[in-house]
Parts: structure tokens; sequence; C-alpha cells
């Protein structure tokens, strides 16, 4: 059955009563199947020379006395680095065995550093995709932002502008303290072991290999905030307040990218695929920005959400060919948007409408 405009638009205030496009699912299906194996020979070179790229500039911005050249170093180090670190994205999706040594590569290089260790991530992020989940309360990745207070978008921000100070008290406090008191550790297990966006979701805690990798993650991350903050006795308040500023920058852009990511209406029902995609967005090309604020293959969110399976070099053919095949009234070409801002004043005139 294909979804035609009236239907969408009857369904638009309760997008669970979106029935799947099947014509939709079989091409996604049908026109990637060779697209999902994800390449070696992309994903080190991208990550290390993004996260090569990006301390670099964060050298560059801490030795500096020139405010102009600091403001540069320090622009490059976060777009850079927010580009290594989106890549726990792809962590959480790859098949075992597909990439040796990537995930224990990446949490050396750019997980731990950022305080950002893929544990934060991995088992979470696959709640968010799950069919009886997505959109619900249980979903640790969605808020029905578009129909909250006019308030709630600037709050939004403002905490992922807060990020480092949390991460920090996190890693550097939190865990050593929890080592000793067992009530404190379940509860920091629970509440503050996630990159997630709901306040209401509870992690279970780790079990098996999972919960070793979650230890010598927990571990790196906890020794490297405390070098962090002991760094100011050895080398001043400069080193830190910069790295602080960068990981603020890069996390707000992040919290933004991830405000237009979806279109947050749906209010706690389980949806459709076809649902769940209408509710998320693209940003393909011509949009020259998206390459930026949304990388490694995040400007196709919505496609990520079909075929969640396949890896971020893949997306952008995966667009092609989709756009290519289906008819015009397809929902898939309904998913696409030309960019960032139009997407936020959309939301943000959303919440500004009677309820």
């Amino acid at each position: 059955m294909t979804v035609h405009d009236p239907l969408i638009a009857a369904a638009s205030r309760t997008r669970s009563a979106i029935p799947d496009d099947a014509a939709m699912l079989r091409a996604a299906a049908d026109l990637t199947r060779e697209l999902s194996t994800a390449r070696p020979a992309i994903y080190w070179p991208d990550m290390l020379a993004s996260a090569l790229v990006g301390y670099a500039a964060l050298a560059g911005a801490i030795l500096t006395d020139n405010s102009a050249l600091m403001l540069a170093f320090g622009l490059a180090a976060m777009l850079a680095l927010y580009r290594a670190a989106s890549f726990i994205h792809e962590l959480t999706h790859i098949r075992k065995g597909a990439l040796p040594g990537f995930r224990f590569g990446w949490n050396l290089i750019v997980g731990i550093p950022l305080m950002i260790p893929s544990f934060m991530y991995e088992e979470v992020h696959t709640q968010h995709h799950a069919r009886t989940r997505y959109g619900t309360a249980s979903d640790p990745e969605y808020l029905p932002l578009a129909l909250m207070k006019p308030w709630s978008l600037p709050l939004f921000i403002l905490v992922a502008s807060l990020a480092p100070v949390g991460l920090i008290l996190r890693f550097g406090l939190l865990t050593p303290l929890s080592l000793v008191v067992p009530p404190l550790r379940r509860r920091i297990v629970a509440e503050f072991s996630a990159l997630s966006i709901n306040p209401a979701y509870r992690r279970r805690a780790p079990e098996g290999d999972f919960a070793r990798q979650w230890a010598w993650q927990e571990a790196g991350a906890s020794l490297f905030a405390l070098a962090l903050v002991g760094s100011v006795f050895a080398f001043g308040w400069k080193p830190l307040l910069t790295y602080m500023a960068v990981h603020s920058g890069m996390t707000v852009i992040n919290q933004l990218r991830t405000l237009v990511a979806h279109l947050w209406e749906n209010e706690g029902d389980a949806m459709t695929v076809t649902a769940q995609y209408l509710d998320s967005v693209n940003v393909p090309p011509p949009s020259p920005f998206a390459a930026i604020w949304a990388p490694v293959g995040l400007r196709y969110h919505a496609l990520h959400h079909l075929l969640p399976s396949v890896p971020y070099h893949a997306l952008g053919e995966a667009h092609k060919r989709l756009v290519a095949t289906l008819a015009s009234d397809s929902p898939y070409h309904r998913g696409n948007y030309p960019g960032m801002w139009p997407l936020v004043g959309k939301i943000a005139r959303s919440t500004m409408g009677k309820r």
C-alpha cells in the first residue's frame, strides 16, 4: 500500500496512524543489498585524519597567544573532533568482526580523551531503532520536542553546552566514589551512563563481554578526567579551559543536529517503520553545509532508520538509487529537507502552538 498526501495529512497529529509503505520498504531492501559492507579502508583513514587534525588544532589553540589564531584553531578543532566523535554512532551498528580493532582504536584515540567512551552509546542507541520503542517513553533518544513548551528548545541546547563539566564530574568524581559506595554505583549505572536525551531512561547493569569493555573504558575516562583537573596545577588554566570550550562547541553543534534529526512529533505510541521515517530527516545534497554539521552519514538520518545496517560511506549511493527509483508520490521524498535552520524554525513554531 502506498501512503498518499491526504492520508499523511490526516495522520499528522498521530504519526503512529501512518501505515507502512510496502513499495518504499521493498525498494530500500532490494536496491541496497550490496552496500551493507563496512570498508576499513574508509573508516580508519577518516577517523584517524579527523582526530589528528582535531588534536593538532587544539594544541595550536592552546599554544598560540594570538586571539584570532586561537579562534581559528579552536573552530578547526571543534569541527574535526566532532567528526571523529561521530563515529560512535557507527560503532553501535557495525557487525561483529566487520572492522577488527576499530572499537578499541576509536575509544583509545577519541572516546576516552573526549570522555565519551562507546559504552555510553552502545546498547542504548539500538533501543532507539527498536520497532516497538521508537518515539515511546522507553526510547532513550526521543522526546516530543515539537509538542513541548517554547523554553524547552533553548534549555535543550544549554544543557549540551555544559557537557564537559558534567563529564568531568561523572568520570573524575562519581566514578571513583562509586567504587566504594555501592548504592551510588547502581544509580550511576542506571542514570548517568548513557548518551541519551530522555531523562526518564534507566540503563541495566552490563553483563559478560560488554561489562568488561565498560570497565576498561570507564577506567580510562576516569583517569583522563582526573588528569585534566590535575593539569591546572602543572600548566595553568588555559589548556583545560580551551579543551572545555572546544568540547562544549562540539557538543552544542551535535545537539543542534539532534534537534533536526527528527520532527519530534510523536506523542508516545509505537510507530510503523514508514512513520518513523517520516518523523526523521534527510538533508541530502545540494545542501553545502550538511556534511559539516551532520558528518559521517548523519545527514541521511531518515534513510538510516530505513537501513540501519548500511555504513555511512554507502548512504549517499543508497539515497541516489531510491530517489531515482521511487515514484514521485512515495513517502521517501517527503523525508528530505533543504537544511538545518528551516527545520529549527519549524520545531520552534510548533512549540508555540496552542495545545
